[in-house]
């Protein structure tokens, strides 16, 4: 494939110095690396840090309290969620953030801080709120 580039039009009369062409300057472009070859390149199948794979089970834990806050009791549902997001806060608090995968987003102590928060308030909220009166 060529390069293109564009080239400036010459200067009219009385212009001042043409304005010097970059691919003759002394330094070349360095040239920038392709894609690995087709046949060298495999796609990942597992998590790439132990934070990735603790963000699958975290992931799981939020999925099964969703479905027994829709097929059964929401209270439990809602306690297995906030479970979830106490157990990732934990896992967020050990982990340095190399290892923390996805579970890293912000600093650490932001990310602890709004993860337990969370899990705990829907913990308290689940536990706290009253049934509602039978008629």
């Amino acid at each position: 494939m060529s390069h293109l580039r564009a080239v400036p039009d010459p200067p009219d009369e009385g212009e001042g110095v043409p304005i010097a062409d970059p691919a003759t300057a002394e330094e070349a472009p360095t040239p920038v690396p392709g894609p690995p070859a087709a046949d060298s390149w495999e796609p990942r199948r597992y998590p790439s840090t132990i934070g990735g794979a603790f963000y699958l089970l975290v992931l799981g834990i939020v999925f099964v309290g969703i479905g027994i806050s829709a097929l059964g009791d929401w209270r439990e549902g809602v306690r297995w969620i906030g479970m979830a997001l106490l157990l990732a806060a934990g896992v967020r608090l050990v982990l340095r953030r190399q290892d923390a995968g996805m579970l890293a987003v912000r600093h650490r102590l932001v990310d602890v801080g709004m993860l337990a928060v969370t899990g705990a308030a829907l913990i308290l909220l689940a536990g706290s709120i009253p049934e509602p009166p039978v008629l």
